[in-house]
């Protein structure tokens, strides 16, 4: 079963359509919501919460539609938001508890569990500090927990390495990896930065205008729009010439041509045997993940690798 299912989701603010559409399935592990500021993430993710309800459209989280069952879904999903206006003088510990509690676990349980996720964030030894007297990379760590004390089945991560020095982000990183992973907690982790994507995430959800315009594991988005990389020991003009007249199209890629239009690789095989040339590599393209967003028609300003 899909961790999250969206069929034309529709979501307007006033005049702004912020969703215009956008269907997608996220399924288990760890999955990159990617786009530029502005594509509709954050507004995805609050839909998703059962905090607004969509226009137009079905949602289902965990087999729950979040319009109809909000306590019940935010009682299985804990979500870090983007924002990091914490209060300054409460304590991490009574934070992350009396959210806990929030969520709906007793008094007592929920003070243990704000301690073991402290803990398992990193800050165990910081746990009885006022958030006030924190680094930035701290406070993002006191989010996390807070989203992971009640024992979620999935957490929702907005941005959670915004602000974040080099040494930081990626020990945040390896923490969320850790979560989706030796956890066993489902992840959809918002960004605008395609490397933390690649870095981390089995799948990813891009998002632009509105719209999904392409979602599924990596190496399915990598395999749709890569096309074909042919080298030969001589005769790439002759090769061009023969596969153009097939309708494929060939750009050349220094001593390669990059060939598009074709799925099965015994077409290039059969020109290559009848041409007589002498192949150095027939292989499939490998793309990053900027690449495949390239591709899918989103030029906003998303980062990637830093």
């Amino acid at each position: 079963m899909p961790v999250v299912v969206a069929e034309g989701v529709v979501k307007r603010f006033g005049a702004t359509t912020a969703l215009a559409g956008a269907t997608c399935e996220i399924g288990r592990g760890v999955t990159g919501l990617v786009g530029a500021n502005g594509a509709g993430k954050t507004t995805l993710l609050g839909l998703l919460l059962g905090l607004s309800a969509p226009d137009a459209g079905r949602l289902e989280v965990l087999g729950l539609d979040p319009r109809h069952a909000g306590p019940q879904v935010r009682a299985l999903v804990g979500y870090s938001p983007e924002h990091r206006s914490l209060p300054p003088d409460v304590r991490a510990n009574d934070l992350v508890a009396h959210l806990a509690e929030v969520h709906g676990l007793p008094r007592r349980a929920a003070v243990a569990r704000a301690s073991d996720a402290l803990y398992q964030v990193g800050l165990g030894e910081e746990r009885f500090r006022a958030i006030g007297t924190m680094s930035t990379g701290q406070t993002q760590r006191v989010k996390l927990a807070a989203a992971l004390a009640h024992d979620p089945r999935l957490v929702l991560l907005d941005e959670p390495t915004d602000g974040l020095d080099p040494v930081q982000r990626d020990e945040m990183l390896m923490l969320i990896r850790r979560i989706g992973t030796e956890f066993g907690i489902d992840v959809v982790l918002s960004s605008h930065v395609l490397d933390e994507v690649e870095r981390i995430c089995d799948a990813a959800v891009i998002v632009g205008e509105g719209r999904v315009l392409a979602a599924g594991p990596l190496d399915a988005l990598r395999s749709t729009v890569g096309g074909w990389l042919v080298e030969v020991a001589g005769g790439s003009d002759r090769l061009a010439t023969a596969l153009v007249a097939r309708d494929l199209t060939v750009t050349p890629d220094g001593r390669r041509l990059l060939v598009e239009g074709v799925d099965d690789p015994a077409v290039l095989r059969d020109v290559l045997a009848d041409l007589g040339l002498e192949v150095v590599r027939l292989q499939r393209r490998r793309l990053s993940l900027e690449d495949v967003f390239l591709e899918s028609g989103v030029y906003g300003p998303v980062e990637g690798p830093a």
